[in-house]
C-alpha cells in the first residue's frame, strides 16, 4: 500500500483498537547490539563478533487528525483512563491523559509495512515523545518506541487501512498563559522524554510586535488545538487540550538583527505536572 509516494505503512495493535496512522516517517528497526573480540598479538589472529538482538528501537512521525488524535495522545502520554459522558450531548465523551513514565505506561503492538514485506513489533512503549505546532502547518507528533522482543514475520496478507479524518493546524491553536490568551505566540514544540522518570520541555516562539512578552515564571499553560467545522457537537468532538504547570524559563535565544518580523524562542523547562484531554464521539478504552 502506497501513502503519500511512499511504500511504508504503520499500523498501531491495542487490547481494544487496530490503527493504520498517517504516514509523514518512520524509523522503526530492530535495535542490535555487538560484542567485537579484537585480535590478540599472539594466536591465529582472528576477529569474532558476536550479534545480540535487543528488541525495537527507532521512531515514529505522524499528522495528527480528529481520527488518531486519541489514541495517540494517550500513548504517548502512558495513561487515559475510562471516558466520562459529557452531560447535555448526545454521544460526547471526554479522556483525562496523565504523563507517566515509560515503566507504567501503555503498551502496544506495531505492524510495519515496508517494500512489500510486513514485521510484527510485539509489547512497545512510548519512551518520549514530541509535539509541534507551527502557525501555518499540519501539527505533527513523533513517538519514540522501544520494546525488547525481537521482530517477527507478520502472517496477515488482508489490506491495512489508514486512518483519515481532517488534520490538526498550528493555524488554530491557541495558547493561554496564566489564564490569558497570547496571540503573538508563533509555535511550539513540546519534547518529553519518560525514560528514568518524565522530563519535559518546552520551545516557545513568539512574535515581538504583536504583543507583551511572555511571563516568568509561567503557572499555567494551555494548548488547545480545534478544527472549526460547525458539525462538531459544541467544538469539543474535535478539540484536544494539553496543560503544563509551573514552567521555569531556561534561555532566551531572541536575536534582534533583522528588519523583518522577529521571532524569538524561549526554552522552558516544566517543573509541575503534564496533562491532557481529548474528546471522542465513541466511549471505547483506548488503553
Amino acid at each position: 500500500m502506497v501513502i503519500n509516494g511512499c511504500d511504508c505503512l504503520i499500523v498501531i495493535k491495542t487490547q481494544y483498537r487496530e490503527m493504520g496512522v498517517p504516514y509523514a516517517g518512520e524509523t522503526i528497526r530492530e535495535a542490535v547490539s555487538l560484542l567485537k573480540e579484537e585480535a590478540a598479538i599472539e594466536g591465529d589472529g582472528l576477529c569474532r563478533t558476536i550479534r545480540k538482538s535487543g528488541g525495537v528501537t527507532g521512531c515514529v512521525v505522524t499528522p495528527l487528525t480528529i481520527g488518531t488524535v486519541p489514541l495517540l495522545l494517550s500513548l504517548a502520554m502512558g495513561s487515559a483512563g475510562l471516558p466520562v459522558y459529557v452531560s447535555e450531548t448526545r454521544n460526547l465523551y471526554r479522556y483525562h491523559l496523565n504523563l507517566l513514565p515509560v515503566e507504567g505506561g501503555s503498551h502496544f503492538d506495531l505492524v510495519q509495512e515496508r517494500g512489500g514485506s510486513r514485521k510484527l513489533y510485539e509489547n512497545c512503549t512510548v519512551s518520549g515523545f514530541e509535539l509541534r505546532c507551527n502557525r501555518g502547518e499540519t501539527v505533527h507528533l513523533k513517538l519514540d518506541v522501544k520494546g525488547e522482543r525481537p521482530p517477527a514475520i507478520y502472517p496477515y496478507t488482508d489490506p491495512l487501512k489508514t486512518e483519515g479524518g481532517e488534520r490538526f493546524s498550528g493555524t488554530y491553536v491557541t495558547y493561554r498563559i496564566n489564564g490569558k490568551e497570547y496571540p503573538n505566540i508563533y509555535g511550539l514544540t513540546l519534547s518529553t522524554k519518560k525514560e528514568g522518570g518524565t522530563k519535559t520541555e518546552l520551545w516557545i516562539k513568539r512574535a515581538l510586535e504583536q504583543g507583551g512578552d511572555l511571563p516568568d515564571p509561567i503557572d499555567e499553560l494551555s494548548i488547545t488545538a480545534q478544527l472549526l467545522r460547525d458539525t462538531y457537537e459544541y467544538r469539543y468532538f474535535g478539540m484536544f487540550r494539553i496543560t503544563l504547570t509551573r514552567l521555569v524559563l531556561v534561555s532566551d535565544e531572541t536575536a534582534i538583527d533583522c528588519a523583518d518580523a522577529v521571532i524569538g524562542p524561549l526554552r522552558y523547562y516544566v517543573t509541575g505536572t503534564v496533562n491532557a484531554e481529548v474528546f471522542t464521539s465513541t466511549g471505547e478504552n483506548l488503553e
